[in-house]
């Protein structure tokens, strides 16, 4: 997930800039998020990260996740429900 940090967009070193961000979910403390991904081959992945004060809220990734390929971005949110344990209630939550 990119984070603002002054003037400058900071994004995770494990997400390429050519990679575009279509959808980030947290839970409700925003400490994590995933984010869903589309790849200009027509691919799709996502990523988890975490956001730490002490890190002055940039967001680092925790996971290896990006590195995998999907065909479509409902099975890459499929992928990312089954893999990242928090996820699936803020996904099933109809409020938001």
């Amino acid at each position: 997930m990119p984070n603002e940090v002054g003037n400058v967009v900071v994004m995770s070193s494990r997400l390429d800039p050519s990679w575009s961000v279509l959808a980030s979910y947290e839970p409700f403390e925003a400490d994590r998020c995933v984010d869903i991904f589309s790849r200009p081959d027509g691919t799709f992945g996502f990523e988890e990260f975490r956001r730490d004060p002490e890190d002055m809220g940039v967001w680092t990734p925790i996971s290896y996740f990006s590195g995998h390929a999907y065909n479509s971005y409902v099975e890459a949110v499929d992928a990312a429900t089954q893999r990242v344990p928090w996820l699936r209630p803020p996904l099933n939550d109809t409020t938001n």
